[in-house]
């Protein structure tokens, strides 16, 4: 039973992280660690300033439009 809740707990680290689903709770973490006094973006915010990063490096080579 215990290997099955580990595996289970594995599964779903790996699909989160394979989503970017933990990317604003790191961001979060890291924000607090290192300026414990500056506001911290809601999740949509932090979507969309990650959208733009995303959108705006031309390294990715992938643009949409």
């Amino acid at each position: 039973m215990a290997a099955a809740r580990r595996g289970l707990r594995w599964i779903r680290w790996y699909v989160r992280e394979l989503t970017g689903e933990s990317a604003y709770e790191r961001h979060v973490a890291h924000v607090r660690r290192h300026a414990p006094d500056a506001p911290v973006p809601g999740r949509r915010e932090f979507e969309r300033q990650r959208a733009a990063a995303r959108e705006g490096d031309p390294r990715s080579g992938f643009r949409c439009c």
